[in-house]
C-alpha cells in the first residue's frame, strides 16, 4: 500500500496525544518556535535517508526498509502520538517524499537542513522554501568544516541567505565552541541544531582523546555534558540531536531513559530533542514519546 488513507489522517488530526494518554503516559509537551509550536520530541530524518552512523550494513538495512510507504507510515504514527515536527535534509528525495505525504493529508511541520552537496546554497534554499518549512538550518557538518578550516564566517554569510527565506534561521554544529563563537559575534539566528557528540574530530585528535586508536566515528560520552552546558547557557532554542549516540545508548530501556533524562537536566523549556526512529523490529515512536514526556514532567516538577 503506497498511501495513507484519509481515515488515518482524520484519526491523527483528532487524536493528538491521546495515544499516549491511552498508554497511561503524559501528553507530549510543546515549546514555542517563533509563531509556531513544536513538540519537544521531533522525529529526525537520518534513518529515512539511510544515514545510520553505525555501519554500511545498517545504512543498507534502513534504505531497504524505508520505502515511501514506510516513511509515510512512520510520520503518520508520529503525528498520532503528538510529534508535530520532522527534521530532515533539504534534498530532492526528502522534498518529494514530504510533498507526497502532504498531498495525502499529512500536516507535520518541517525543519530543513541545507544540503551542502548541492554546492549552490541559493538554489537549495529556493527549492526548500517552496515546501514552506518552519525553520532552515545550516548543515552542521559543513559548519564544522568551515570552523576547522578557519572559514567560519562563511557559515555566518549562509545564515543571512537563510534569513531571506522567511523561515526561522538555524545553525547546526557538533562543536560546542561554535555556539560560543556565534553568540559572541551576535549572529542573527533563531536556533541551534546541537549534536550531543562531537563527531568532527580529526583521527589524530580522536585517538588522543580516547587514549587508543579509533576506528570509525568516535562517540565519546563526556562530550554530552560539554555540549549540554553550552545549550543551557544560550537563551536561544536548541534542537539537541544524537541523544542516543546513534544507538550506542540504546542497549536497554534503562540506558535509553538515562540518555533522555540527562538531556532534560540541561534543556531549557524552549529546547527540544531530535530522535531518528527505525521501527523495523521494535516499536519506537511511543516509547520515545513516553521517555520525553516523563523527563520533561520530572524536570518541570
Amino acid at each position: 500500500m503506497s498511501s495513507i488513507s484519509r481515515r488515518e489522517w482524520l484519526a491523527a488530526a483528532t487524536a493528538g496525544g491521546a495515544a499516549l494518554a491511552a498508554d497511561g503516559g503524559a501528553p507530549l509537551p510543546v515549546a514555542p518556535f517563533g509563531p509556531h509550536r513544536i513538540s519537544r520530541l521531533i522525529v529526525g530524518g537520518n534513518p529515512i535517508s539511510a544515514n545510520s552512523h553505525v555501519s554500511p550494513q545498517m545504512d543498507a538495512e534502513m534504505r531497504d526498509y524505508f520505502s515511501a510507504a514506510n516513511a509515510k507510515k512512520l510520520l503518520a504514527e508520529c503525528e498520532r502520538c503528538g510529534i508535530n515536527t520532522w527534521q530532515s535534509r533539504g534534498d530532492r528525495h526528502i522534498m518529494r517524499l514530504l510533498n507526497e505525504y502532504r498531498l495525502e493529508g499529512g500536516t507535520i511541520q518541517w525543519i530543513a537542513q541545507t544540503a551542502s552537496e548541492y554546492g549552490d546554497l541559493q538554489r537549495n534554499l529556493s527549492e526548500i522554501s517552496a515546501l514552506k518549512p518552519i525553520g532552515i538550518y545550516h548543515h552542521g557538518s559543513q559548519t564544522d568544516r568551515y570552523w576547522h578550516a578557519g572559514k567560519i564566517e562563511l557559515a555566518g554569510e549562509a545564515l543571512k541567505a537563510i534569513r531571506q527565506t522567511g523561515a526561522r534561521v538555524g545553525l547546526g554544529t557538533h562543536i560546542p565552541e561554535v555556539v560560543d563563537y556565534a553568540e559572541s559575534k551576535g549572529w542573527d539566528l533563531d536556533f541551534y541544531m546541537t549534536c550531543a557528540y562531537n563527531l568532527t574530530r580529526t583521527p589524530e585528535e580522536a585517538q588522543r582523546v580516547a587514549g587508543a586508536p579509533v576506528h570509525g566515528e568516535f562517540f565519546w560520552d563526556p562530550d554530552r555534558e560539554t555540549m549540554l552546558a553550552r545549550v543551557k547557557r544560550t537563551a536561544k532554542t536548541c534542537l539537541i540531536f544524537k541523544i542516543y549516540g546513534a544507538t550506542r545508548q540504546c542497549a536497554t530501556a534503562a540506558t535509553r531513559k538515562a540518555a533522555v533524562d540527562l538531556v532534560f537536566e540541561y534543556a531549557k523549556p524552549c529546547d527540544a530533542v531530535v530522535v531518528g526512529m527505525f521501527p523495523k523490529d521494535s516499536e519506537q515512536v511511543r516509547e520515545n514519546c513516553r521517555l520525553v514526556a516523563g523527563a520533561s514532567t520530572r524536570r518541570s516538577a
